[in-house]
């Protein structure tokens, strides 16, 4: 049997993992403005090589000298929250790239989803 899924938005926020909004990550300012919008949750992905706009080239490799790899942050909600968030990273992401895509959430019993009588892992 196929579980039930449901249409969402992913929203992917790219950012130099050296970006500060006010002293502070900008991914972790993102991610707690995703929160504070009750947001379905956030993750904060770190690469391991990448370039932008720029073109210069981001490593973790030994001989390189750069630092400011990319950082992916990653947002899945239903549509109209998505784009009612929006507006938030006009602001905070004016050089990051912002990309929306859309996805189907598969649900899978977890904690707090389970049917009653199953026990949560």
């Amino acid at each position: 049997m196929t579980p039930p899924t449901r249409r969402a938005l992913r929203l992917t926020v790219v950012v130099g993992e050296n970006d500060t909004w006010h002293h502070r990550p900008l991914y972790t300012e993102v991610v707690h403005r995703a929160h504070a919008a009750g947001l379905a949750g956030a993750s904060v992905f770190r690469g391991v090589e990448g370039f932008g706009t720029g073109s210069l080239i981001h490593t973790t490799r030994i001989l390189s000298l750069s630092e400011d790899l990319p950082v992916a942050v990653l947002i899945v909600d239903e549509e109209e929250r998505i784009r009612a968030f929006l507006p938030e990273l006009d602001t905070l992401v004016p050089d990051g790239l912002v990309v929306l895509d859309a996805c189907e959430v598969v649900r899978r019993p977890g904690r707090g989803d389970a049917p009653e009588g199953t026990p949560a892992r």
